[in-house]
């Protein structure tokens, strides 16, 4: 973790706190990520706009911050683009077993202190961690 900065931690957490909040207040929905992405293909017709709104925030936000900063924003991947797509499915199919997202369960769940997004989400972080342990350790990726 030699990278890690606290205060920006934060500040990411707090403003997806708010929006979280915000979303729930204004449209009584939770922010979870594969629901709204999903509705935008799928939803009724007066559903649509506000997903899609949420979509491109969260598509356009980094590309603002680009803009306004002087960081250099890199993103590597040191996997091979194969293994993404492969990961990328999987992850949509853990979405669909799982009812719901790691942001629909670990941020909107937990705090609504629902027992199903608590039980999914550590099901998520324990299956995460024995990948990453054979990933690394037994199968020497």
């Amino acid at each position: 973790m030699e990278n890690f900065t606290p205060v920006s931690a934060l500040i990411g957490g707090v403003l997806i706190g708010s929006a979280a909040v915000i979303l729930m207040l204004f449209n009584g929905r939770i922010a979870g990520i594969s629901g709204i992405l999903g509705g935008c293909f799928s939803s009724k017709t007066g559903d649509i706009p506000w997903r899609i709104a949420f979509v491109a925030g969260l598509v356009l936000s980094p590309l603002l911050y680009g803009l306004f900063s002087d960081e250099n924003l890199e993103i590597t991947f040191s996997t091979s683009t194969p293994l993404l797509i492969i990961g990328g499915l999987l992850v949509g199919v853990g979405t669909q077993l799982g009812s719901g997202c790691t942001s629909g369960h670990g941020v909107c769940g937990i705090s609504r202190l629902s027992l199903r997004s608590i039980t999914a989400t550590l099901i998520f972080m324990v299956t995460a961690g024995v990948t990453v342990f054979l990933f690394r350790h037994v199968l020497g990726g």
